[in-house]
């Protein structure tokens, strides 16, 4: 199976890795980065890798067991981590990465409804378990909640009309397919936007973002990440999309300054001080090289926190 993790390299070496710490991959995926987070550890070492989709962790785990055995894998949403690692007795961790792209056999996967290169359902389930599919959004939600989706999620300039477009085709007959929507964004912007800009892209994105729930997740876990980290530790954060940077800059500044609370005391209680110190204040993007090797990285952006 054929999968690229974006600035491996560099996501790993921004954890300082001591051979036996304990590491958490919060988006083990198909363990691109996880194997060599892995490879790095002793006996005395243990990764953590979660991930609420079946395929990949079965995938994952026949990787890991190539390089060691201190590893352990957890079937869940990454939000649920903190309370998950508690169950397990581990209260703090040397470090913990997101690399929140989705991987490319999940993209390469047509039954997935993730690609709007070839006809699938219209699914986007990172967890087949869920209920919430892309087929449902599309067929049930009005053109005003589908156009903030497109606008917030896709940053879709054209997402009313693509909106209207949508409930306009439903009403004569559901809209099933990946391909179907393509023809249906086609058809509302015209060929010339269409073939020049690629609203599909976008649409899609904002689908896929809907679907998983994918923003407010992010907003709620990286508080814990940073609280489960040692003195020390670091926190490493991959995106792809502008409103993910954004949470993560923003949530990293916050928590890398004096709360205003106490801003200007002369003694600023511990509670009230810095947890985090930023490591790059400007992200890390993808080398020319690597652009060159997986132009799926082009949007990347890596941040990296230490804990204070």
């Amino acid at each position: 199976m054929k999968h690229y993790s974006v600035m491996g390299e560099e996501i790993v070496s921004s954890l300082n890795i001591k051979s036996n710490g304990t590491y958490v991959d919060a988006t083990l995926g198909y363990a691109g980065m996880s194997k060599k987070i892995l490879a790095s550890l002793n006996d005395e070492g243990l990764l953590i890798g979660i991930d609420q989709d079946a395929k990949a962790r079965d995938y994952a785990f026949k990787e890991l067991k190539k390089v060691g055995n201190n590893f352990k894998i957890l079937p869940i949403n990454f939000v649920n981590m903190k309370q998950a690692l508690k169950d397990l007795n581990i209260l703090q961790v040397d470090g913990i990465i997101f690399d929140l792209g989705f991987s490319s056999p999940q993209i390469d996967e047509n039954e997935r409804g993730f690609s709007f290169m070839s006809d699938a359902p219209l699914d986007m389930r990172m967890n087949m378990e869920n209920s919430l599919t892309a087929e449902y959004l599309v067929n049930t939600k009005s053109a005003s909640e589908l156009s903030e989706y497109f606008f917030k999620y896709g940053e879709e300039k054209l997402s009313k009309v693509i909106s209207q477009k949508i409930v306009d085709v439903r009403k004569n007959k559901k809209i099933k397919t990946t391909l179907e929507l393509v023809e249906v964004i086609k058809s509302a912007v015209g060929a010339n936007y269409f073939y020049k800009n690629h609203p599909e892209r976008k649409i899609f994105q904002a689908l896929r973002i809907a679907v998983n729930n994918e923003l407010e997740v992010l907003e709620k876990v990286l508080p814990d990440a940073i609280s489960l980290l040692k003195k020390g530790g670091r926190l490493s954060v991959i995106t792809f999309h502008s409103g993910e940077d954004r949470i993560v800059k923003n949530i990293f500044k916050k928590y890398s300054e004096v709360d205003e609370i106490v801003k200007g005391l002369p003694d600023i209680p511990k509670e009230y001080q810095p947890q985090i110190k930023i490591i790059n204040k400007k992200p890390i993007v993808p080398s020319t090289d690597e652009l060159q090797i997986n132009s799926r990285s082009h949007s990347a952006k890596l941040r990296i926190v230490e804990r204070i």
